[in-house]
């Protein structure tokens, strides 16, 4: 056999010329982490099948925010759990809301702090569907005013950036319409553009207490077998105002986050969801794998497919092993 003129594992040697040559990095500044916030006193609350990952009540929300403020994570992504729901999820626009009262309470206390606010209805309606319904479906131009008037109250109570998550029609639109009438031309969104109708939402329906009281949600969001489907989703998006478009779930779906990188020049994030997060927890418990080493393969596939943005759960401890605490 000839010698080889080419040999790749020169460039493996050893560590330093490995972090030379190394394609893709992590870095703390790719990272939003989601923080769940329960009306009420005196909350902090493990959810079960996320071990790690808390509801808090505002008053003890700052255990959290310290925590996320001294890793230099820039930015946090609030999901809310009212003490009370009703049929269109009225909390969601309440100045009172719990959302509301959380953005104004972090803008107040770590004004540093990048604030993004996911904008749906699941957590706050008794139904458990992301809008109004009719015919127990949900109608999509109905939600879509409602929607407007969650926006302009996150804004009002001094959100940096809203997330539609709900998949409506023409929701992109409606949002930067209402934000710019009220004021709030400078306010980015950041849209779930191609978010599928996945398994791996499960823990975070405990989280949240979003559980569909009936049937579930495939009639407005995207079927997992569909890939071309989510250019043309995010397309629209961004001809109605998108700043940042996601990709949800991450990992299943790292060849449509690819493919929005290669088609699209917006910044791309992508949610490392709860069932994701889940399974590594589960299986480093039971020592099944190298936890620490199987969470940074995962987040640098999530990058290495073209995601500027990575929103987990793993972004504090990842945030700890790249500080070397």
């Amino acid at each position: 056999m000839p010698f080889p003129i080419h040999r790749p594992r020169r460039l493996r040697k050893n560590e330093n010329i490995r972090r030379l040559v190394r394609e893709t990095t992590l870095s703390v500044n790719d990272f939003i982490y989601p923080i769940f916030i329960e009306d009420g006193q005196n909350i902090k609350s493990e959810i079960q099948s996320m071990p790690g990952i808390y509801r808090y009540s505002i008053d003890r929300l700052s255990e959290e925010l310290d925590e996320v403020s001294e890793l230099n994570i820039p930015a946090v992504l609030l999901f809310g759990i009212p003490s009370e729901k009703d049929a269109v999820g009225s909390d969601t626009w309440s100045e009172e809301g719990i959302i509301q009262r959380a953005v104004r309470f972090i803008k107040e206390n770590y004004p540093d702090l990048y604030v993004i606010t996911d904008v749906c209805f699941c957590e706050y309606t008794e139904h458990g569907h992301c809008g109004v319904l009719c015919n127990h479906d949900v109608e999509n131009d109905i939600t879509l005013e409602n929607t407007k008037k969650q926006v302009v109250s996150h804004a009002k109570a001094g959100a940096d950036m809203v997330a539609p998550s709900g998949m409506m029609d023409g929701v992109v639109k409606a949002i930067r319409e209402a934000l710019d009438e009220a004021g709030f031309s400078n306010i980015p969104i950041m849209s779930y553009s191609a978010k599928y109708a996945s398994a791996y939402y499960g823990p975070f329906r405990e989280a949240a207490e979003s559980t569909p009281a009936f049937g579930d949600r495939r009639t407005y969001q995207m079927d997992p077998a569909n890939r071309r489907e989510a250019l043309k989703e995010v397309s629209l998006d961004i001809e109605e105002g998108a700043d940042i478009v996601m990709v949800k779930p991450a990992l299943a779906y790292l060849d449509i986050i690819s493919d929005i990188r290669k088609n699209f020049n917006v910044p791309v994030a992508a949610y490392n969801v709860s069932g994701e997060y889940s399974m590594v927890k589960a299986a480093g418990k039971l020592g099944w794998i190298d936890e620490e080493k199987v969470i940074i393969e995962t987040l640098t596939s999530i990058k290495r497919a073209g995601a500027d943005i990575i929103i987990t759960y793993h972004a504090k401890e990842v945030a700890k092993l790249l500080k070397g605490c």
